[in-house]
């Protein structure tokens, strides 16, 4: 029997690539006041967005309940021996530990193994991409495994926000930070090591930032995948999807939209790519004929740490 594989709505992965590789999808929570909506299936990104924008009560998230994900076992667990469940990253959010707990509560026979994905939004979704194919191409649990952790070594992300007004709101920085951010029309850069978010700069135009997020993918070496993510600038991302396009096969390069989970911190116009590289040795053949170019340097707005809220 196939591997199969289990991620969390902040993956942002397309229903055309779920549907397409067998992956199951467990929502993550979004509460308006004291309405909670399924991430993905109760509320759509375009609703969502809106009242984000224009509404009067700001929202929160909460990770998936260890029922939730007991219940998903338990169905996968009638077709198959093996399930693999990788998720957003821990330091981010308490999905993995709540996926842990689910694992117990299903009782199943199937072998349940979680994984700590590091990695958030197209990240996350490409290492579950990764892990899904060798699944389906017939690799057994370990090659699944060994094929997923080399995808989270090897994946790369870079955001821009276009305000902190959210982040604010989300108590993710002071009141200080994002009154400088406002007067100074600062766009923050951040990007992910370790599993954590880390401001790294910032920029003051839109241009700016799509110069900043090509460069960003043009620096790397052997890109396998690719992928553009946005929140409410589709146009934006279409442009940077074709500048990138040459880069990788159109098989690999996703366009996707950023989902309400990570929508509530984000907030409008966040613009972001995300890449996996194909393995070091690879990598490195190709550095012996290439010289590499220097890193750019863009002064920091300091901001603390940011993660999700656990519940």
């Amino acid at each position: 029997m196939p591997v199969r594989i289990v991620t969390d709505s902040t993956c942002d992965l397309s229903p055309e690539l779920v549907k397409e590789l067998g992956i199951s999808v467990v929502p993550v929570y979004v509460r308006f006041g004291q309405t909670s909506y399924r991430d993905g299936i109760d509320i759509s990104h375009t609703e969502f967005y809106e009242r984000l924008v224009n509404g009067t009560v700001h929202p929160s998230t909460s990770q998936p309940t260890p029922a939730d994900f007991a219940e998903v076992y338990r169905s996968l667990a009638k077709d198959t021996d093996e399930i693999i469940s990788v998720h957003v990253s821990r330091k981010l959010s308490g999905t993995c530990e709540a996926a842990l707990q689910g694992k117990e509560l299903a009782d199943t026979k199937s072998n349940i193994t979680v994984v700590d994905s590091e990695s958030v939004t197209m990240g996350l979704g490409m290492i579950g991409l990764a892990g899904a194919r060798m699944a389906t191409a017939g690799g057994d649990r370990q090659k699944v495994i060994n094929e997923i952790k080399q995808a989270i070594e090897n994946t790369r992300l870079l955001g821009v926000f276009d305000t902190l007004k959210y982040l604010l709101l989300g108590g993710r920085i002071g009141k200080a930070k994002a009154l400088l951010g406002g007067v100074l029309n600062l766009k923050p850069v951040l990007t992910l090591r370790d599993g954590e978010l880390h401001p790294i700069g910032n920029v003051r135009t839109k241009g700016k930032a799509i110069d900043r997020l090509t460069e960003f993918v043009k620096n790397a070496l052997g890109i396998q995948e690719l992928a553009v993510v946005h929140t409410t600038t589709p146009d934006d991302a279409s442009r940077l999807k074709d500048i990138l396009s040459p880069l990788v096969g159109k098989n690999r390069l996703h366009l996707a939209r950023m989902g309400p989970a990570l929508g509530v911190h984000g907030g409008p116009g966040v613009l972001a790519v995300v890449f996996r590289k194909k393995a070091a040795e690879l990598i490195d053949r190709a550095e012996e004929s290439l010289s590499v170019r220097p890193k750019i340097h863009v002064p920091s707005l300091r901001l603390p740490k940011i993660n999700l809220p656990h519940r």
